[in-house]
């Protein structure tokens, strides 16, 4: 699989892009916190590291949008024809599953809106960084331009997973004819009942299922060793496994959470520091570099959001320790220990079977399995019970069957006796033997006695 990937020139360009920004970002992220000091010993010497990884990130960031901008104006110009093959093309791009959704044109708009602000606000930081020198550069310019930069791609994730485009609606009774009659009240009760049959029939295709109508927790938020390796990748791969766990649960694609969980994180300490750079008060610099840790801490809160979503679709039981606010203490959680929360909901995730955003309860094999019977060839014990209504109560009593002809009567196998199986001729000899000869067959030489006799 990774070989055939790597084998596509586009995807091996951007290996080497990715592999490039890595490097020189790992370089500049030492330089500004100091821990290349000892092994470059002088300001200058540092400044200039620093600019020239600054200039080669901006290069490669530019690079990457000049060459997503023109297709972005072309789903612009798409937008605005709005054709029936433009329509299925923008909807494979943005809509989820390529289907109607409510208001595409719209929210589709919005995203390459949002997208196209990208591309200006990195030209804009790219002009600054080339037009002016490192010491003329203004704090205020080179902020904004970042935000915008950083923050319009991570808005228009978040809102093509939040929005009607990240979700599922019923494409059955939606053509492009019937889109312009869908607003009718008659329109409207077709699509819910109809949405309402899409909802429910799995639950009819599949009577095993049972909807978990109150789901829990699987353990509490400090259980996270109940999972050793489950805690090993939330600690050390956590913002992989929470877009895992996201598109699992049915919140929007995995890689878009990835990359916004990572931008929210990582976004305010670069861009504070790249703005603190061009200052030469220290004591500012260190302040701004300050606020920007700070602020990615709180980028956790990203977790903490769709943690209540989670809660919310599903019906967890909330926790009220802040304040009696459930969303309160879920973005808490987060914030105190982001790995413990995540291992939870993985966790309960894994509990159940997620199927059209409910919770249904694990199938398990034992249930479904039929008691065994002993076979036409085996030996086998056979316990009768009568049922609780039945004249002779609850009594219970062992019976050996024993086949005639049996080759191996050490083979023994228990069951529970079924009345729709077929019976097979088996002679039957009880264990507790007494006075009782009921069922005690005659000698064979009366019987052929009596079938000789001569009626009178």
């Amino acid at each position: 699989m990774s070989k055939q990937w790597i084998r596509n020139p586009m995807n091996m360009a951007l290996f080497v892009w990715i592999t490039c920004v890595a490097v020189s970002g790992a370089i500049l992220f030492l330089v500004m916190t100091g821990m290349l000091n000892k092994a470059i010993p002088k300001k200058s010497q540092r400044d200039a590291w620093f600019e020239v990884n600054n200039q080669i990130l901006n290069a490669l960031f530019t690079l990457m949008c000049l060459y997503q901008h023109p297709k972005r104006f072309y789903h612009l110009v798409l937008l605005c024809r709005w054709k029936p093959e433009d329509i299925s093309r923008l909807r494979k791009i943005y809509c989820k599953n390529g289907t109607y959704k409510p208001h595409e044109w719209a929210h589709m708009m919005v995203v390459v809106g949002l997208l196209h602000l990208n591309c200006f606000g990195q030209y804009a930081l790219c002009g600054l960084n080339l037009g002016y020198r490192r010491s003329q550069r203004p704090p205020i310019g080179v902020g904004i331009c970042i935000t915008f930069a950083i923050g319009a791609p991570a808005f228009a994730g978040i809102y093509n997973i939040i929005s009607p485009l990240g979700k599922d609606y019923d494409s059955e009774l939606v053509d492009e004819e019937a889109q312009v009659r869908i607003g009718t009240g008659e329109g409207q009760e077709r699509l819910r009942l109809k949405s309402f049959e899409r909802k429910y029939s799995f639950a009819v295709r599949n009577e095993q299922r049972v909807v978990e109508n109150r789901p829990q927790w699987n353990g509490g938020v400090l259980d996270i060793w109940d999972d050793i390796s489950l805690a090993y990748l939330s600690l050390f791969c956590g913002f992989c496994v929470f877009g895992w766990n996201m598109e699992r649960l049915g919140f929007g694609n995995m890689y878009v959470h990835i990359m916004t969980f990572v931008l929210f994180c990582m976004a305010p300490f670069w861009i504070f520091n790249l703005a603190a750079v061009n200052i030469d008060n220290e004591t500012v610099r260190e302040a701004l570099g300050v606020t920007g840790l700070v602020l990615c801490v709180f980028g956790l809160l990203y977790g903490g959001f769709w943690r209540i979503q989670m809660r919310k679709r599903f019906s967890l039981p909330s926790y009220n320790f802040c304040f009696g606010e459930p969303a309160l203490a879920d973005c808490t959680l987060w914030l105190c220990c982001c790995w413990c929360s995540l291992a939870q909901e993985v966790r309960t995730g894994n509990s159940y079977d997620i199927v059209e955003e409910k919770f249904y309860r694990k199938q398990t094999d034992s249930g479904s399995q039929l008691p065994i019977s002993p076979l036409a060839r085996e030996d086998g014990v056979v316990e009768f019970r009568s049922a609780p209504n039945s004249p002779l109560g609850s009594y219970s009593s062992p019976t050996k069957f024993s086949v005639g002809g049996s080759p191996s009567p050490s083979r023994l196998s228990k069951g529970f006796y079924s009345p729709d199986r077929p019976l097979s001729t088996l002679k039957e000899e009880s264990y507790v033997r007494g006075k009782d000869e009921t069922m005690t067959p005659p000698a064979p030489s009366l019987i052929e006695r009596e079938g000789t006799e001569p009626h009178k």
